[in-house]
């Protein structure tokens, strides 16, 4: 069974702090693209959802035009029927028959006013669905030129970026190897306290590098022997001297 190199303080604390330069480097580029993922998706989705709505649209504006059809084919029912009676009318023989005959006439031409109604109310509704459409079909050209031109904006930044990214990516892997794995979880852990995303800070000035909590002397020289992991009292950070930060050069 290999052995697994057990690593000195000072070697982990150098990887820690070779780990936290490449990671500002890193977080640079991503503020360099700033915000423009989250626009880019926030724009996808927005897109998605006129789409959806776009499609809704047109499946009731289909709904409509079906019912208006419905309800033209029940007036031209209802005008057969009149025609029906009406002749039918001609043939009466008594008062009774012509009263029942002119009953069923007034009921279709009743039915006929009442489908024309429904097609004048159905087509009205046609024209503000139409209205509905036609914001969602332009509001989607705009999203999409707006989506275009941020796609293609952060696609340079990306293909700009992209070896330097690699690179860092690939000695931040190998400072981690350095490290072991208690270490790495606290100081991935502090990053994400800090909006500046600094877990590794020098003292400096007699004060940590980070929250500028002043650092007992004591401390100092136990910092600057590298024997042990010293963290700021004050904000939790890794502490490192001065001499060993600035030794740590990211190419």
């Amino acid at each position: 069974m290999a052995s697994v190199k057990e690593f000195s303080v000072e070697e982990k604390l150098s990887s820690l702090v070779t780990l936290q330069k490449i990671d500002s480097k890193l977080d640079e580029i991503q503020i360099l693209k700033g915000e423009l993922p989250m626009e880019v998706k926030d724009l996808e989705d927005e897109i998605e959802g006129l789409h959806a709505r776009q499609t809704r649209v047109e499946e009731e504006i289909n709904g409509i035009q079906e019912f208006i059809e419905q309800k033209k084919e029940a007036i031209k029912e209802a005008q057969a029927l009149i025609k029906k009676y009406e002749k039918q009318s001609e043939n009466v023989k008594n008062n009774r028959e012509f009263e029942a005959i002119n009953k069923e006439i007034e009921m279709q031409q009743l039915e006929e006013k009442l489908c024309e109604k429904h097609i004048k109310d159905a087509t009205e509704e046609i024209a503000e669905k139409a209205k509905q459409l036609d914001f969602a079909k332009k509001a989607v050209n705009t999203k999409e030129t707006n989506l275009n031109a941020k796609k293609a904006e952060l696609e340079k930044i990306i293909k700009e970026t992209e070896k330097e990214e690699k690179h860092y990516n690939d000695i931040a892997s190998d400072a981690r190897s350095h490290v072991d794995e208690r270490l790495i979880t606290s100081y991935d852990r502090i990053r994400k306290n800090f909006r500046n995303g600094l877990a590794v800070v020098p003292v400096e000035r007699d004060s940590c590098g980070g929250c500028f909590h002043a650092i007992p002397p004591q401390k100092q020289s136990e910092i600057k022997l590298r024997k042990k992991i010293m963290v700021c009292e004050n904000c939790g950070r890794i502490l490192v001297d001065a001499d060993l930060n600035d030794s740590v050069v990211i190419k």
